[in-house]
């Protein structure tokens, strides 16, 4: 049966520099650089060897196989000095047989590449290409009989699953793609381990009765397929694939469907990286981010804007999030990288078919921003929106537009679903336009699903204003326009997805404006995952059902004026509040409680509705707090916006 052996410790890596020293994986070596602004990280070409004792198997019977999970962007990788592979794309898995390689002693080495070409995705785009190899690197050691390992980093077994006769039983087709000779058994457990149905053969239909549906948040029901490759009556290969029995759908005038039933999706982007650490990222921090995600009641995540780790979107299995998944073509239409495209394509389909949260395939991100050759992209697009539907039945198609793609554009109108990504209030004056803008396509398109799928502003929570304007990086700020973009969807419900841009805080090395250079500062929560700033406790006064209240600008202490509002995000129906310990007034409604409370030297104040409380310290002083204004801030939503036109 088939052995796993983890290879990151151990490894030499030559930087930038020329300099050696030692490393672990995953690591990067933009970790530092490619968050410090001034877009000059080191995009260059690099190398990771390593001294590989052979591991047991037997030659006669057993292949060697060599997995890493990521390198970006484009590598090479060679045994003992002979090529074993290369591969172009820096998101997705790929494999190696290098069982005829390997000696008594070997030397593994990769050369990791983020150069700058005109070749592989992505290479314009506000976030930073890290380099490196980031993450895990293994052994698989399987029969010379086994579920292929050759394709595209697939998994070798692809299950379909989806309700019939009115959500009461389940039907799940297993395919089953074979390296050698062998027949397949087929066992589904349920989520206790009993097997609930049998099946045998490569290509097998198998009905669940009584059906346990994946049903989002709520109740994401997960099944284990087991196929068992048997060769002269022993087993001599395993894979298990989680999978979960859902249905969905859309309409243009009334949104996503999950299992029959209306299930607004309301949720966020992602990027995967960290303070410090770039992409290469731990097991426990893609957790972390899972855990807040949920904490704010979210249903659906973008995971922008390349395919993430396998271990996200199991986490997303779990959690019941409806995924957007896409590949990183995105910014600028490349001739030349087309072929890579379709490569990158074919790996996040045949690698994420079974993960019942993923919903759809978005082809492409902002592609009309520095595209020259219109005719060729749109090609391009045709080309990969078929592949998707041939790869994938199941799902649908979608892309993102950027906000001066107009709705005419023919690029909107290729995939299934389309959605935008739009900053009005942010980068142009009008929060008032989102309603316009939406409006008007629905108008003009109202047999066309429309989504939202970036739309955000940014907000650092050691900037503050009593009159918060577009621009500023205040937190109040950001909170004033969620607190509209979040009314702005309930005035319109037929989006089928929105998407806040973003939930954390990432690095963009090219940005040098506003705050802290290096960083896109559109995050609900900081880069260091530390501190929930005041938009999200606002979402989860929407979206989440565990109670709460939640006192805003607590961070902005220091005030000059003789009275103060305080607002107050809660999911309650009634919040009082308490100034030094007096209470001041209980208000009734939803979501955004605002008081006036007078100052004095200190005040102390405290929300409070049931069992849930928070509090806040507020001091009368003569002169503003410097610490709370941006230096030279002008309009830098109106500088960003020019410059991702360049």
């Amino acid at each position: 049966m088939r052995r796993s052996i983890n290879i990151n410790p151990g490894w030499s890596f030559t930087g930038p520099d020329g300099a050696v020293q030692s490393v672990n994986i995953p690591h990067t070596w933009n970790n530092i650089d490619g968050q410090d602004g001034g877009n000059d990280y080191k995009r260059c070409a690099c190398t990771y060897e390593k001294k590989l004792a052979p591991p047991e198997f037997d030659p006669a019977s057993e292949r060697v196989y060599l997995q890493f999970e990521g390198v970006n962007s484009e590598c090479e990788v060679s045994l003992n000095g002979k090529p074993v592979c290369s591969h172009e794309g820096g998101y997705s898995t790929f494999r190696a047989d290098i069982t005829d390689f390997l000696e008594a002693d070997n030397l593994l080495s990769v050369k990791a590449d983020n150069s700058p070409n005109d070749r592989v995705y992505p290479q314009k785009a506000d976030f930073t290409f890290y380099g490196g190899i980031y993450r895990d690197v293994t052994l698989l050691i399987v029969n010379r009989n086994h579920f292929d390992l050759d394709y595209f980093g697939a998994p070798g077994v692809q299950v379909t699953a989806k309700p019939v006769e009115g959500y009461a039983k389940g039907i799940v087709e297993v395919k089953s793609y074979v390296t050698g000779e062998g027949d397949v058994k087929v066992r589904l457990l349920d989520a206790s381990g009993a097997c609930v149905a049998e099946g045998e053969g490569t290509d097998c239909e198998i009905l669940i009765d009584k059906v346990h549906l994946w049903n989002g948040t709520d109740d994401p029901y997960l099944y284990t397929c087991v196929s068992t490759l048997m060769n002269d009556g022993k087993a001599v290969d395993e894979v298990r694939v989680r999978f979960g029995v859902r249905d969905f759908h859309y309409h243009p005038s009334t949104g996503f469907y999950l299992n029959g039933r209306s299930y607004p999706l309301r949720g966020v982007s992602r990027h995967q990286d960290r303070k410090g650490l770039g992409n290469a990222i731990t097991k426990a921090m893609h957790k972390e981010d899972m855990d807040i995600i949920c904490e704010m009641g979210t249903n659906t995540i973008r995971l922008a804007h390349y395919q993430h780790d396998q271990y996200f979107y199991d986490l997303c299995d779990e959690r019941g999030m409806v995924v957007w998944a896409e590949i990183p073509y995105i910014s600028e239409h490349m001739p030349n990288g087309r072929a890579n495209t379709i490569s990158q394509m074919t790996e996040l389909i045949a690698q994420n078919y079974n993960h019942p949260s993923i919903v759809c395939w978005g082809v492409s991100n902002e592609i009309t921003i520095s595209t020259k050759d219109k005719a060729d992209m749109l090609d391009n697009h045709k080309v990969l929106n078929d592949l998707c539907h041939k790869m994938d039945p199941t799902r649908f198609t979608t892309l993102a537009c950027y906000a001066m793609c107009g709705p005419f554009n023919k690029s909107a109108h290729i995939t299934d679903v389309v959605s935008w990504n739009l900053y009005l209030g942010w980068y142009v004056p009008g929060l008032w336009l989102n309603d316009v803008w939406m409006r008007f396509f629905h108008l003009v398109y109202p047999k066309r699903c429309l989504g939202y799928s970036e739309y955000g502003c940014e907000g650092m929570p050691n900037l503050h204003s009593s009159h918060p304007r577009r621009g500023d990086h205040t937190e109040e700020y950001q909170a004033k326009y969620h607190e509209y973009m979040l009314e702005c969807f309930e005035r319109n419900p037929y989006m089928w997805a929105t998407h806040v841009w973003n939930m954390f805080d990432f690095a963009a090395d090219a940005r040098n404006q506003g705050g802290e250079p290096g960083m896109n500062h559109k995050g609900l929560v900081t880069f260091d995952r530390k501190t929930r700033k005041d938009s999200f406790y606002l979402y989860k006064a929407y979206w989440s059902k565990d109670p709460f209240v939640h006192i805003c600008s607590k961070r902005f202490e220091d005030r000059t004026e003789d009275k103060i509002t305080v607002r107050v995000y809660s999911n309650q129906n009634e919040v009082s509040l308490f100034v030094n310990g007096d209470k001041l007034e209980t208000q009734y409604g939803s979501h955004v409680y605002t008081f006036t409370v007078p100052m004095s030297a200190t005040v102390t104040v405290r929300a409070a509705s049931g069992e849930c409380s928070d509090q806040a310290v507020f001091h009368k002083v003569s002169t503003p707090n410097p610490s709370y204004t941006l230096k030279d801030t002008g309009d830098k939503g109106a500088n960003w916006a020019e410059k991702k036109e360049d």
